[in-house]
């Protein structure tokens, strides 16, 4: 059995030392003055000291007063963040869970623009590279997919769009592998994103060229850690152009071989959720939103 004075005295003790007032602390607290000052006399007796000097209708703190506001303040800011962060999400707020990648290069970016766009919902953004289960984390309202659509009964699946994935390099390592007139292209160190479900191999075969030996170059598990490599050249990344698009604009990145070789298509970011919340506003506004703004931007690309 825990040994501690009533809990409402505490309180009562609390919101007078930190308000410095009584009056103030009996309106947060909805108590009438003499009910605030009726629990503090007896949190004193209980302790058997004075926890605040009464003079000239002023309550300053006792050096014990002192020393208990400054443990319960921290007790009651435990409190606080534990309740909120067990209960229930506001209704109005929206959890946004993708990779950091995804997250970093493309929604990071654009998310102000949801935002005053919609200033009603709260964005809450996690991102790792983890799989989610939708079904059992209820946290999350929208999952944003990377790879491979999950499955499973009750959930919603939405492709972003299809995605070229390209030979990505500076213009410097670009003009040391150019193809020549047979069309084959000079070495050159392949970057590697560890998650991306497009390898090496695909883009060789997609372009009718053997796959080099030796070993590759280095290797990321984030796919915007890849492109900041090529970036640095470090190599060519086979990556996303959906993650590539500033640095293509600023002419910091150009494909390998130009118009010589090809690009390959997919479809790797998913839209997801819980059917039985598709009719809600937030998540249709969001949906929206991402289609709208994606759609967009491949249009300047083109």
């Amino acid at each position: 059995m825990r040994r501690i004075p009533s809990f409402s005295a505490l309180r009562a003790f609390e919101a007078a030392a930190r308000l410095g007032s009584f009056a103030r602390a009996s309106a947060e607290l909805h108590l009438t003055p003499s009910a605030v000052s009726h629990q503090i006399r007896a949190l004193e007796r209980w302790f058997g000291r004075a926890l605040f000097r009464r003079a000239n209708r002023q309550a300053l703190l006792t050096a014990d007063g002192q020393r208990l506001l400054a443990g319960l303040s921290s007790a009651f800011d435990d409190i606080e963040a534990v309740c909120a962060d067990l209960g229930p999400p506001s209704p109005t707020s929206l959890a946004v869970h993708c990779t950091p990648s995804f997250a970093a290069k493309w929604l990071g970016p654009r998310l102000p623009a949801f935002v005053e766009a919609h200033p009603g919902i709260a964005i809450r953004l996690s991102t790792s590279a983890d799989p989610v289960d939708l079904g059992r984390d209820e946290a999350i309202d929208i999952l944003i997919a990377y790879g491979r659509p999950p499955g499973g009964p009750g959930l919603t699946v939405e492709s972003l769009g299809p995605e070229e994935i390209a030979a990505l390099c500076t213009p410097e390592v670009a003009r040391a592998a150019q193809p020549d007139a047979a069309g084959t292209i000079g070495p050159f160190a392949r970057l590697d994103s560890s998650f991306s479900p497009v390898r090496w191999p695909d883009w060789f075969a997609h372009n009718g060229l053997p796959v080099p030996g030796g070993a590759a170059g280095a290797a990321f598990d984030r796919g915007s850690l890849v492109i900041s490599a090529a970036v640095q050249g470090l190599g060519v990344a086979l990556e996303t152009l959906r993650f590539a698009r500033d640095e293509l604009a600023a002419g910091q990145l150009v494909r390998l071989g130009g118009d010589r070789t090809a690009s390959l298509t997919r479809d790797l970011h998913f839209i997801c959720y819980r059917d039985r919340d598709g009719a809600l506003e937030k998540i249709q506004a969001f949906r929206r939103w991402l289609l709208d703004v994606e759609a967009e931007s491949r249009a300047v690309v083109a």
